[in-house]
């Protein structure tokens, strides 16, 4: 098994000057997050967009990480931690871009396997969009932590605003840096949430 994915070079001719890598949520696809990337507002930088590898159960288009159905709660999440782990760690010599410049994003299920798989690497940083925890995510001593973003909408009826302070609380217990912000929206992408974004991104190698 392996990723498949959506590559979007930088607008100009000059090499990228860091590499995005954004995570669908449930049911979402690689197509759907490649669409927002023009406003990220990110032109020298180069963005990869992995389809999760598991069919959605109720769309023939959707994927997904792991199920979140009550009777397969998390089926298939230790497959996508490991796949994921994996062909991040391989991006450096198919890219020639290193962890160290390469920011990890997910929203929703994608904000979970960010925050999962991303504490156990080197990136740049991480990016964590309607996200939450997963119940069994291990780490190892507080230490070289990337530094953090966090969004929530306060009026998000999927993944509720308490999941995000859970995430802060829980990133911070570890020493982590962390930037923090709600929004007055639901489950959704906004373009507030993107101008954070990317000045989180800029501010991470001024």
């Amino acid at each position: 098994m392996s990723l498949q994915f959506i590559s979007l070079p930088p607008a100009g001719s000059q090499p990228a000057a860091a590499l995005i890598v954004c995570l669908h949520g449930w049911g979402a696809n690689a197509e759907d997050t490649a669409s927002l990337a023009p406003f990220f507002n990110l032109p020298d930088c180069q963005f990869l967009f992995p389809n999760a590898p598991f069919p959605f159960p109720n769309s023939p288009t959707g994927r997904a990480w792991y199920d979140l159905r009550k009777e397969n709660m998390y089926a298939g999440l230790p497959e996508s931690r490991e796949l994921l782990r994996d062909w991040l760690q391989s991006l450096e010599s198919t890219t020639g871009m290193p962890l160290s410049r390469t920011v990890l994003t997910g929203f929703s299920q994608g904000g979970a396997m960010t925050l999962d798989v991303g504490l156990k690497l080197p990136l740049a940083g991480l990016v964590i969009m309607s996200g939450y925890l997963h119940p069994d995510l291990l780490t190892t001593a507080p230490g070289d932590f990337p530094p953090s973003l966090i969004m929530h909408g306060r009026d998000d009826q999927v993944v509720p605003l308490s999941a995000a302070l859970k995430t802060r609380d829980f990133t911070e217990s570890l020493g982590m840096e962390v930037d923090y912000h709600e929004f007055d929206m639901g489950h959704e992408v906004s373009p507030q949430m993107l101008n954070v974004l990317h000045d989180f991104v800029k501010n991470l190698w001024d």
